[in-house]
């Protein structure tokens, strides 16, 4: 495994084809007020790139394109904060989207437990390491530990899709999985707009 860093954009010559994971780490949940400190992309062959931000260094043209390249897939887990983040801090719209996290709570419907770390174990065997989850990601520079935890997030997610893939063709739930993906812009605008805690579908 190699991780790449990155200051401020990917480099211009840094291509993925198909489909790339996706994450993002910033100074907490709540995109409006925390800022993007470090986007973190794998191409499913073991290595990540990590990019990091210094504060307002959001041009990053060639972050952007990946980020809003039609022919290519995004995979996240939680796609909704993600995108959000995106959308508020570097202006870009995200598309097309792949969510893991969706997915799992549409085919593994055996358990309420939908967390990356969860997934993973069970999707790929692999254990996942939680510890650097809350700390600095605006440091000058990324701690060792930093690096690996922000890397794993990314190293897995097509592993991780692929088994989902199976399970949710298995039990007939594509067109389901598909709208969902399709509304994760929306909900994340809803989310900037202020309905973040609010379930517009719900009855009261």
């Amino acid at each position: 495994m190699a991780i790449h860093l990155h200051r401020n954009d990917l480099p211009a010559d840094i291509r993925f084809d198909g489909a790339v994971a996706v994450d993002s780490e910033t100074l907490g949940l709540n995109p409006l007020r925390d800022r993007l400190c470090v986007v973190q992309l794998s191409a499913g062959d073991g290595d990540a790139h990590l990019v990091t931000f210094d504060a307002g260094a959001y041009d990053a043209p060639h972050l952007k394109a990946v980020l809003s390249d039609p022919q290519l897939l995004k995979i996240f887990h939680f796609a909704r904060f993600d995108v959000a983040v995106f959308k508020h801090w570097l202006g870009v719209d995200t598309t097309p989207i792949y969510c893991t996290k969706i997915a799992s709570k549409l085919a593994r419907t055996y358990t309420d437990r939908h967390g990356l770390k969860d997934v993973v174990r069970e999707m790929t065997g692999v254990e996942l390491s939680k510890q650097q989850q809350s700390s600095d990601w605006a440091a000058a520079e990324l701690t060792e530990a930093q690096r690996a935890y922000a890397a794993s997030d990314v190293l897995h997610l097509h592993a991780v899709r692929e088994g989902l893939d199976r399970m949710i063709d298995r039990e007939g739930r594509r067109a389901l999985l598909t709208a969902a993906f399709a509304f994760l812009p929306t909900r994340a605008a809803l989310d900037l707009a202020g309905w973040s805690e609010t379930d517009i579908f719900a009855h009261s």
